[in-house]
């Protein structure tokens, strides 16, 4: 089921939380909301949800106007980041809950809900364990307990507010493989909250970056690595460098080296961005010392300070070669091959 968003407003007293949000999402797809704390991203989640109310604009699930649906209209399944699971109960208890709480011609017999607990169970590889106590479960385990608990109601729309949040670095990396095996196999509509940009570029078809209550992009992630369509994009996703330089008709002037203008860059004084991967050793670039080096797996990040301009140090990251250690106080030409130039901010 897809859900179009229209020209949402929510505020919190003074704070404007959601300022004319406008989104479709894709049937089927796995849509990110990426975005630094305070951008807007668990509210909008949670104006989905039905959890909080917008002040203005609506929402539709599949054509349908769910702005004043109550939570459980609207069939959505929610996964917190601490889990919120009952301490009190099982876990086959926990996963078949929403399914025995139901009334009337809804409510399930218990042999059909049985068999959907365990089912569920067998999707997020719990086999065998219905019988513990969420105490007994590690934290992945648990995260896994409540989608199964999520995807029992049978959802239209699964939504996840950093559901990887409260897990150390090796887990967050092996649910999120998971959770997109998870999302193939049952073909959900999903949003998922994150303020981790890799989790974002490698779980979603779509990422939506927000900031100040607004999507600056909407893009693939691809898209919003290579094509960013702000400065705050480049700033947010992924490192960049950033240098002051000025355009001269269709050239821009950065350190001393003239470059091809970008579509961005307006007239006058601008900033350009490059990323750290984005600057090769080569003729032609900028003249540079090496201030310092750090080895980082097969990758080798590089200070440098650029000879032209106002001596600025840029970020450069290069394949490690035994042959160039690149020592503090060694020499090198540095020239962008991927930028993006923007008016000074």
């Amino acid at each position: 089921m897809g859900i179009r968003i229209e020209h949402l407003h929510k505020r919190f007293g003074a704070f404007t939380a959601l300022d004319d949000i406008s989104l479709d999402i894709h049937k089927g797809e796995l849509l990110a909301l990426l975005g630094p704390s305070g951008s807007g991203k668990t509210t909008l989640l949670r104006v989905i949800a039905g959890l909080e109310h917008a002040d203005g604009g609506r929402i539709l699930f599949g054509g349908e106007d769910a702005s004043r649906l109550g939570v459980q209209e609207r069939r959505v399944g929610f996964v917190f980041q601490h889990y919120a699971l009952f301490k009190h109960m099982t876990v086959a208890d926990n996963v078949g809950f929403g399914l025995k709480v139901r009334s009337g011609s809804e409510r399930w017999p218990a042999r059909k809900i049985a068999d959907r607990v365990e089912e569920l169970l067998s999707l997020v590889q719990l086999q065998g364990l219905g019988g513990r106590y969420p105490a007994q479960l590690s934290g992945g385990q648990r995260q896994r307990v409540a989608l199964a608990r999520a995807l029992a109601i049978e959802p239209r729309v699964l939504l996840l507010d950093e559901p990887f949040g409260a897990l150390d670095a090796q887990v967050r990396r092996d649910l999120r493989a998971w959770l997109r095996q998870i999302h193939e196999q049952t073909g959900l509509t999903t949003v998922f909250v994150t303020h981790d940009q890799e989790e974002a570029l490698e779980l979603a078809d779509r990422v939506a970056i927000l900031n100040g209550g607004r999507i600056e992009q909407l893009a693939t992630p691809a898209e919003a690595y290579d094509r960013p369509a702000t400065p705050f994009v480049y700033s947010f996703v992924g490192a960049v460098n950033r240098l002051r330089g000025r355009r001269h008709g269709d050239r821009i002037e950065v350190a001393g080296l003239a470059l091809p203008a970008a579509s961005t860059a307006g007239e006058g004084e601008l900033d350009l961005y490059v990323r750290p991967e984005d600057l090769r050793v080569g003729e032609g670039g900028w003249d540079a010392v090496v201030v310092g080096s750090q080895r980082s797996g097969p990758r080798l990040r590089v200070r440098a300070r650029l000879e032209g301009g106002q001596g600025d140090e840029v970020e450069v990251e290069l394949p490690v070669d035994a042959q160039q250690a690149h020592p503090p106080g060694s020499r090198l030409a540095l020239l962008p091959v991927r930028y993006g130039a923007f008016p000074a901010a």
